[in-house]
């Protein structure tokens, strides 16, 4: 399922979101049905301060590798590694596709023109990826003797929503959106709800 993109968005209220990341968040709970959001989380509902890990990669092929180790680590320190495999490929895929896609060469680039954004607002990952093109990323039908061309298709397997959110005169940020519940779960749980049920 694929988010359409949206005018930037108004504050989400928590300062700590971030001005990039605040129009991201907004967009995928109203595209979820999320929104509006809570305080305080429900069983099921986000919450307007959710948890939030930055990073400013470079412009290099290394800056992926950083990324995904990076996004590792912050999913073992939330406790949200039930998807991490299907969180950190899509990292790679976003970042990737930003670097290919979205740099200027020239002078005129900004100083940090690539950022990383992940966030936890309730039993869910977003990941989000900021660059300063406005252009939006269209999934493309990959050839079948090419390497490339596949990225967005990935994004759209993996993760249960994605999308664009224009940031306006800044560029825009490519995001993906993944259930993921708590791992290890609770005692007496298996992997999925349905298995402690006996599925």
């Amino acid at each position: 399922m694929t988010a359409q993109p949206l005018s930037p968005a108004r504050s989400v209220g928590s300062p700590a979101a971030g001005h990039w990341l605040a129009p991201v968040l907004e967009t995928a709970a109203m595209a979820s049905g999320n929104w509006p959001l809570a305080p305080r989380p429900a069983c099921s509902g986000w919450t307007c301060y959710p948890r939030i890990a930055t990073r400013r990669p470079g412009t290099d092929a290394s800056c992926v590798g950083v990324a995904r180790d990076f996004t590792t680590a912050t999913l073992r320190r939330w406790e949200m590694t039930g998807r991490a495999d299907d969180v950190v490929t899509v990292v790679s895929e976003l970042l990737t596709n930003a670097l290919r896609h979205a740099l200027a060469p020239g002078p005129d680039q900004p100083r940090w023109p690539i950022r990383l954004g992940l966030l936890q607002p309730g039993d869910c990952v977003l990941c989000a990826v900021a660059d300063p093109s406005g252009k939006v990323p269209v999934p493309q039908e990959p050839d079948l003797f090419t390497e490339g061309g596949r990225g967005l298709h990935i994004v759209a397997g993996l993760s249960d929503l994605w999308g664009v959110t224009t940031v306006s005169q800044t560029g825009k940020v490519v995001w993906a959106m993944f259930s993921a519940p708590p791992w290890p779960p609770p005692a007496g749980q298996g992997r999925w709800p349905a298995q402690a049920a006996g599925a």
